[in-house]
């Protein structure tokens, strides 16, 4: 459900040291159910350093999402020796970082971000729709159209197609859709980062496999090929999970490694709903003991869970596509990770150690 941005008030939190480890679950005792309850604070600290050969600058992404159910924002704010710092947000899809630039010659440029927010779990009941407003005719056309990446006509319409014959409700479309998700592709650990959202050359080449960045989209390209919006959002785990699934949390504090992107689909009737078969398929292949079947405790209240579902350990940043960077010649497929370029070259984020940037978090309390 859309609705207004909550600010969490000024000075009402302050930094905890705590990171719960997650407990331990027995397979047969498997339980994996998110439901809405009380709030937690977070605060992520995204630290830059980069090398010192020419002009510097960077796009460090801000937490954007304006989901009051089960995302408050709260400040950001940035430390370092860059010459200008402004925070831009993306007009097409109201994406928000800070740009920093360094003066040339910068002997150490350096940036310290940090941000503050509120998560708590969500659930949507699908049983019964509800008096949940439309989305705007603007927003529809935004969340159907084609990316880059994600077209949604030839063989992106055939596949979704077939995988949601003889469903007739929005519904039971996008239903259909995540379970052809979760059956016919596979988690890659060869895959660097979260993967490239590529979804015309993996279906084109048949190698369905990768990660969530790969995975997710292709839900979200598929969804929007059957004329129903949905979108990816590009984040990162924050904490572990407190159901005890190591592969569906982060885990330690520093999380520099741990980003994810989810995806959600618009239902009249229901609002935007969670759904995540990236997911499912990591619990396959990194719940320990690891490499489990599809019919494993686990793995199945993954996935009865994460259509509709997902559980606040997990920071939203944003739901941008094919994003110019300002000040820049490059563009990005999405903006997951932080970005920078020195002397017009853009850095290889995946690369965070000759990048120099790290990323810690913590539970706040008030």
């Amino acid at each position: 459900m859309i609705t207004r941005r909550d600010m969490l008030k000024s000075g009402a939190v302050v930094a905890a040291a705590g990171f719960v480890a997650p407990q331990r679950v027995l397979a047969q005792d498997a339980v994996f159910a998110p439901t809405p309850g009380a709030w937690r604070g977070f605060e992520v600290l995204t630290h830059l350093e980069l090398p010192a050969r020419g002009r510097a600058q960077a796009w460090i992404p801000l937490p954007s999402v304006q989901e009051g159910e089960w995302i408050r924002l709260g400040k950001n704010t940035w430390q370092g020796n860059a010459a200008s710092a402004e925070v831009v947000s993306d007009p097409k899809y109201g994406a928000q970082f800070l740009h920093v630039v360094f003066k040339d010659g910068e002997p150490a440029p350096t940036i310290e971000v940090r941000s503050s927010f509120s998560l708590r779990d969500r659930a949507e009941d699908l049983g019964a729709s509800s008096q949940v407003p439309m989305l705007s005719a603007a927003e529809r056309r935004l969340y159907l159209e084609a990316t880059e990446l994600m077209p949604t006509d030839g063989i992106v319409q055939e596949t979704a197609e077939k995988a949601i014959a003889g469903k007739a409700s929005d519904l039971d479309k996008a239903r259909a859709i995540y379970e052809w998700v979760v059956v016919n592709t596979f988690r890659d650990a060869k895959t660097r980062g979260c993967g490239t959202g590529d979804v015309a050359s993996m279906l084109r080449t048949g190698n369905l496999g990768g990660k969530c960045a790969d995975l997710n989209a292709l839900y979200v390209a598929l969804v929007r090929a059957a004329g129903i919006p949905a979108r990816d959002i590009y984040g990162i785990r924050v904490a572990p999970s407190k159901f005890g699934y190591a592969s569906l949390g982060a885990g330690s504090a520093t999380i520099t490694k741990a980003q994810h992107c989810r995806a959600e689909v618009w239902l009249d009737g229901y609002g935007w709903v969670a759904t995540d078969p990236a997911d499912v398929r990591k619990v396959v292949l990194e719940e320990p003991p690891g490499n489990n079947a599809i019919d494993t405790p686990k793995v199945v209240a993954a996935r009865r869970t994460l259509f509709g579902a997902w559980e606040g350990n997990w920071l939203g940043y944003n739901m941008a596509h094919d994003l110019e960077l300002p000040g820049s010649r490059h563009k990005v497929a999405f903006l997951m990770y932080p970005q920078a370029e020195i002397a017009g070259a853009l850095l290889d984020c995946l690369d965070a150690d000759t990048f120099k940037y790290t990323i810690k978090s913590a539970e706040i309390t008030a």
